[in-house]
């Protein structure tokens, strides 16, 4: 490298070419090379077979089905007995040759037009009113112009409160974006909308979008939030309940939208307002939301909601009953009047009972059994004179006669 350096300093200042041959001892040729030469001389070595060579085209062959096969898999299926890392080094250069290129495009977003949504679950269980603890879904949505954050924990990932929890963040936000962005959420749809979702869809007059499979870009921003809550504001937090976590999650969010985002070099409760005015309105209200049955009553005056039951006031057994539940309350109606009404619980499998409906059961169970079998008084002239029996068996009443 030195040489080749000195050779062409020597030849720009105009040293002949064989004087320079004779001050550094080498030969005329190895000077033209050197004058010539558009880089540094370094050694290559001359391609040529290798031991992985006969094993290559078999190696391709494979690949070309089973893009991610092993290669230890591989050097099974083709007979390789030498050094596996050696084998592995190879494959991965092959490798690349076969696996499909997935260009991504950089995406863009208008103001008004997407929401991403996406389900996190915060790598901690949170107590449950039974004293045991579950991890629990939090459905996060996020404004793809603004980057602005919503989100909460909801008991389950089912169609009904994934829809509740939508609802509740939209109405928080005020207004409804073009369109929702989902992953083939089982809750939501794979591959075609579930019925609640297409009537809420519709109801709310924008469009759930079901995005196909290994398209990880078009929800990159809100799966970016997921990580950075693990990492900013999960560590060193203690939650008591459901409620405890939405109450802390909801208090750092309105901080962490004051921040300033490195993408779009600016904090999204800036951009907010632009986002909500290319929105939709908000209707009113949106129908059948939410768990909802009607059914006739049992002895046993318990309703199910999810996994768990509720009593109902007894006076209701037997009457068809209208049951209700959102993603804090349960409530149960009969012919329109207001028969049990529940905090709903988060934990499994929970009997919810209402001392009330016990009481109220107790006496009406006593009502029941002491009721009078007696034969009913029958009305005056329909009572025949017992005189007349006597008189009919020759009985004298007045002198005390016998048969």
């Amino acid at each position: 490298m030195e040489d080749w350096a000195l050779i062409r300093r020597l030849a720009r200042d105009g040293v002949p070419k064989a004087a320079i041959a004779r001050k550094l001892g080498i030969s005329r040729t190895t000077v033209i090379k050197a004058v010539n030469s558009e880089g540094p001389p370094r050694y290559v070595r001359k391609s040529g077979p290798t031991s992985f060579t006969p094993f290559e085209a078999q190696v391709r062959a494979l690949l070309a089905e089973t893009p991610d096969m092993p290669a230890t898999v591989l050097a099974e299926r083709v007979g390789w007995t030498g050094s596996i890392r050696w084998f592995r080094d190879n494959v991965n250069r092959v490798r690349a040759d076969a696996r499909p290129i997935d260009p991504a495009d950089r995406l863009t977003w208008a103001a008004g037009d997407v929401v991403q949504c996406d389900l996190w679950f915060p790598p901690r269980k949170i107590l449950l009113e039974d004293g045991s603890r579950g991890l629990l879904p939090v459905l996060v949505m996020t404004l793809a112009y603004s980057r602005f954050m919503l989100a909460r924990m909801i008991p389950t990932r089912k169609t009904q409160d994934l829809l509740l929890a939508m609802w509740a963040l939209l109405s928080e936000l005020g207004c409804v974006p073009r369109r929702l962005i989902w992953d083939n959420e089982a809750g939501i749809g794979h591959g075609k909308l579930t019925e609640p979702a297409a009537v809420f869809a519709g109801t709310l007059a924008t469009k759930i979008v079901l995005l196909p499979p290994r398209d990880p870009e078009s929800k990159g921003v809100v799966e970016r939030r997921n990580r950075f809550f693990e990492t900013s504001f999960m560590p060193g937090r203690v939650f008591e309940s459901p409620a405890d976590f939405n109450a802390q999650f909801t208090d750092w969010l309105t901080g962490a939208n004051a921040r300033v985002v490195r993408t779009i070099k600016a904090r999204p409760v800036d951009l907010l307002a632009a986002d909500k005015e290319a929105m939709l309105p908000l209707p009113p209200a949106v129908l059948h939301l939410g768990w909802r049955n009607h059914l006739r009553l049992g002895r046993d005056y318990y309703v199910r909601i999810d996994t768990n039951d509720y009593s109902v006031h007894p006076s209701a057994i037997g009457g068809r009953v209208d049951v209700a539940a959102d993603l804090d309350v349960v409530r149960v109606r009969h012919g329109g009047r207001l028969v049990a009404e529940h905090p709903r619980r988060w934990a499994r499998g929970m009997t919810v009972t209402d001392p009330a409906h016990v009481a109220a059961a107790a006496e009406l169970r006593r009502a029941y059994q002491q009721r009078d079998h007696a034969v009913p008084e029958v009305a005056g002239e329909l009572m025949r004179d017992l005189a007349d029996y006597d008189r009919a068996f020759g009985l004298d009443v007045q002198a005390g006669g016998s048969l």
